[in-house]
């Protein structure tokens, strides 16, 4: 049953309180009306309300995975401090800095108290609760261990959206340098470069064969840009629905990414970090090995290892040892392997597996840190070669025709 959500907005007032003094606030509420009841209640006469224009307003975002740890982290808090888990979601949908998430969260309280339970109000928004944040709920609130379940989610979502800061950190930067260099690359081929080929035409002379070349290229870029931009837009848009769409594209990229220098070993220990750290998760909050490996497939971010842990799951179901089956995949590190079968043996599969979590974690770290580094020098070359040579094409003939004099 779908939850309705009473739309609020921010109203400044200005009133006469109990001593005669004028006051002025702002209040949130669904309507001028409501406002005056609360501010009557309060002992305030209100003499003017007003809606609060949008564009100085609250502005809707986005709802992050960011904003759903910062919510994990808020509940569990709150309830390990006794607070009432629908007073615990009042406060922080009130209070939330995105009001989007504020609306989804106290639409969960409604749903709450309703009768539903916490589980069942969060799994109605699947695009922000996946299955393994749901189960994590359902196990608490069916042992009796909600707050400490809250707690452990809280820093399950925390270090996987630390995790995908780091590896978003790695992918991004050299990318976005490199679109501005060909930016400003393709802005002096349009702009500038014809004006040293209106200034060569009264020269007289042979062009060298290297400024030939980069003139030809901007009188294409001048003459063709639309189709290059359209390209580009089109290609941008086909990978991305290809890589949404298409299973097979996208095993062939995910595959493709964990070979990559440098980049593919951020990518493969971010995933055996994942891995860790959700099997962790979910064997501490008693959710059954087999049951608990479908949300670790889920949650590993590359398709390569999920298809693995697929498999792992049907083997560890038909009773093989979960470090034999991650011997037989070929893609954990032995440090992992040899962690996970300490864990079986010892009866504590959990700690083991957190160990491993924090050990490629900090790897990841490192490695986009080195990796920071590393792209530097390489990118200032890419930019001294696509705007340097630009530079040198067209002075070439300058310095031909100086030679001559």
């Amino acid at each position: 049953m779908a939850i309705a959500v009473v739309k609020e907005y921010t109203f400044n007032w200005e009133g006469v309180d109990r001593k005669g003094s004028r006051i002025k606030g702002k209040s949130d509420g669904p309507s001028e009306h409501f406002i005056k009841i609360q501010l009557r209640k309060q002992g305030i006469n209100p003499i003017r309300v007003s809606k609060q224009s949008s564009l100085f307003g609250k502005r809707k975002k986005a709802i992050k995975g960011q904003d759903i740890a910062i919510f994990s982290r808020q509940l569990a808090t709150m309830m390990s401090a006794g607070v009432p888990l629908v007073q615990s979601l009042e406060i922080v949908g009130r209070g939330h800095a995105n009001p989007s998430m504020g609306e989804m969260v106290l639409a969960i309280k409604s749903s709450i108290e309703g009768g539903s339970s916490l589980a069942e109000s969060l799994a109605k928004f699947p695009r922000y609760f996946d299955d393994l944040f749901v189960n994590l709920v359902d196990a608490g609130e069916r042992s009796g261990a909600l707050e400490t379940l809250l707690d452990k989610i809280a820093t399950y979502k925390e270090k996987t959206e630390s995790l995908k800061k780091k590896v978003k950190k790695a992918l991004t930067y050299p990318t976005a340098v490199l679109v501005v260099a060909f930016i400003v690359t393709g802005i002096l081929l349009y702009f500038v470069i014809p004006q040293f080929k209106a200034l060569f035409v009264g020269f007289g002379a042979d062009l060298p064969a290297f400024t030939k070349m980069v003139i030809s290229l901007s009188e294409f870029v001048q003459a063709d840009w639309w189709m290059i931009l359209g390209f580009a837009v089109g290609a941008f848009f086909a990978f991305r629905e290809a890589h949404i769409r298409s299973p097979r594209f996208r095993r062939f990229i995910d595959r493709v990414m964990l070979k990559l220098p440098v980049v593919g070993d951020i990518v493969y220990k971010s995933a055996v970090a994942r891995f860790a750290r959700t099997l962790s998760t979910m064997f501490a909050a008693g959710v059954p090995l087999v049951e608990a490996m479908d949300s670790v497939a889920r949650a590993a971010g590359n398709i390569i290892f999920t298809e693995a842990i697929m498999t792992m799951r049907d083997q560890v179901a038909t009773g093989t040892q979960l470090q034999l089956t991650m011997q037989q995949t070929g893609l954990f590190p032995a440090m992992a392997v040899q962690m996970v079968a300490i864990g079986e043996e010892s009866g504590s599969l959990d700690h083991m597996c957190a160990k491993v979590a924090e050990f490629y974690e900090e790897e990841v770290d490192a490695l986009v840190d080195n990796l920071t580094a590393l792209l530097e020098p390489m990118i200032m070359v890419v930019l001294g070669v696509l705007v340097g040579g630009l530079v040198v094409a067209m002075y070439l003939p300058i310095f031909k025709l100086g030679q001559a004099i």
